[in-house]
């Protein structure tokens, strides 16, 4: 009779899982909306209270039978965002986003005081990319110095999740991998990172304890009452969305990938060992289950679906007849969705681009089968990448609101030319929570079994929603493609455009 919650606290809603592990099903979802700043600087910004509440209006709706069988929660939550809080524990300014670009120029002097990217990559694994946590605390120096100057505490949005149920700063290794500073090789942070930062400010003092993957915390007693649950409620150590979608999907050994579209899109697969790119191609994340997550990220995925969507009033559901409507190729016309600017590849000051369009392809039909086919090439570029390392693969695991598409789920099948498959559970990062928390909770208890074993035994896939290549369209969309590509190399220098330079401090 137990139930085990994932919370998924997202750019575009929270959502609430509670999962029954004895009868195998969820037995209740739950979503509330986010709103989003935005600005033409590249701001993407959330309020910290917005999670908050969100969270409580979703265990309220679970009613009092549901939420008295709660026995664990497990948090996933959106990468990479910086959460500021002073010695009382409040949060002093908005919450800059994975999403926020407007940090970019900050990246370059942190690689430059350690030596380059290259010496970055030797030093942690990765180089320090837009949207990573590192660039956010020099522009806050500068930006939002009296908030600079009371902070007491980093946290990224799952810890501070994780603070707000349980009174306890603590962080986890595979979350930790995004904000740039983490030594992925030995898990640990780099405090010649860290120096890099703000050579005047011990920043490692700021940063919550890393701590095993089994532990976990007990609700504080103020949460508990607020939302009304069981006072012996256990919080597990939760991880990044990334990394809880790696469980939810079953993505928990070595050649598995996992494809998640959602407003970002992100391939990442399983190892037992750190898997580092000299030329910093993917990520070299450290997973949420014990191993390693290389990761690929590109900014815009259903964003760029969505955009069309509300540029031509398209309902919601919409554009499924308008997919059946066009050929694969749409026509000719080919989209670069860099709505939000580029991570992968690195193109941060970058904005969308159509090409090829002509007098028969200029349709809403034509412009939204161009959103998608370019979404799904930004993913294979980044695939690509993965390949010629010498990783391979034989399924894809799709994840995200895009996989609730027929179409999608086809293009992913012909684009990658692999068998797609789909999990019942469609939020696979507030699943994969749900199943940690269930694990951890069974460890505490005295349970011997694996992660890996866990999320084995729990995670089930749709066979009507599966999706294999077609023969016919694989060869049209591999021509298409190569257009992409072409464009890409084409344009993309003039998509390389020169940060603007730091400008004054604002209060």
């Amino acid at each position: 009779m137990s139930l085990y919650v994932g919370l998924d606290v997202g750019t575009q809603s929270v959502k609430l899982l509670a999962y029954d592990p004895s009868l195998g099903e969820v037995v209740a979802t739950v979503a509330r909306p986010m709103q989003l700043v935005s600005h033409d600087d590249g701001t993407r910004e959330q309020e910290a209270q917005w999670w908050i509440d969100g969270i409580a209006a979703c265990f309220a709706e679970l009613g009092p039978a549901l939420r008295g069988r709660i026995r664990a929660i497990g948090v996933s939550g959106q990468q990479h965002g910086f959460v500021p809080i002073n010695a009382r524990g409040e949060v002093i300014a908005p919450v800059k986003l994975w999403c926020d670009t407007s940090t970019a120029a900050d990246c370059a002097p942190i690689m430059a005081a350690v030596g380059g990217a290259a010496a970055c990559i030797a030093l942690a694994g990765n180089p320090i990319l837009a949207g990573y946590t590192a660039s956010k605390l020099p522009w806050t120096r500068r930006h939002r110095a009296q908030a600079y100057a009371e902070l007491d505490g980093i946290l990224l949005p799952h810890d501070y999740i994780n603070f707000w149920l349980t009174g306890q700063r603590y962080a986890e290794y595979g979350d930790a991998s995004g904000t740039g500073w983490l030594d992925v090789r030995n898990r640990c942070w780099s405090r010649e990172l860290l120096q890099a930062i703000d050579p005047q400010r011990d920043l490692a003092a700021l940063l919550p304890p890393l701590v095993p993957l089994e532990a976990t915390f007990t609700l504080d007693p103020r949460i508990a009452a607020l939302l009304d649950l069981p006072a012996d409620v256990q919080v597990s150590t939760g991880g990044g969305d990334n990394m809880m979608a790696a469980l939810g999907t079953g993505n928990v050994a070595a050649g598995r990938l996992t494809m998640s579209l959602g407003t970002s899109g992100t391939l990442f697969a399983y190892a037992d060992h750190p898997v580092v790119d000299d030329d910093g191609r993917w990520a070299a994340f450290c997973s949420s289950s014990g191993g390693w997550l290389p990761l690929i990220c590109t900014m815009n995925c259903t964003v760029a679906t969505e955009r069309m969507a509300a540029l031509f009033n398209i309902p919601r559901g919409g554009g499924e007849a308008l997919m059946a409507q066009t050929e694969p190729g749409a026509g000719g016309l080919v989209m670069l969705p860099y709505f939000n600017g580029e991570r992968t590849p690195d193109l941060p000051d970058a904005r969308a681009c159509l090409h090829g369009m002509d007098l028969h392809n200029t349709t809403p039909a034509h412009f939204y089968r161009a959103a998608m086919e370019g979404a799904t090439y930004s993913l294979r570029n980044g695939y690509d990448a993965f390949t010629s390392a010498g990783l391979s693969f034989d399924t894809v695991l799709l994840t995200g609101g895009g996989s609730n598409s027929a179409a999608w789920r086809q293009l992913i099948a012909d684009v990658f030319d692999l068998p797609v498959k789909v999990p019942t559970q469609a939020e696979g990062a507030a699943f994969g929570a749900a199943l940690q928390a269930l694990w951890a909770a069974q460890r505490g208890q005295g349970g011997e079994q694996c992660l890996a074993a866990t999320v084995d035994a729990h995670v089930r896939f749709d066979d009507a929603l599966s999706a294999t290549p077609d023969r016919r369209t694989v060869p049209r969309y591999a021509e298409q493609y190569r257009r992409f590509l072409h464009h890409l190399s084409e344009v993309g220098p003039l998509l390389r455009t020169a940060p603007s330079p730091p400008q004054g401090s604002e209060q």
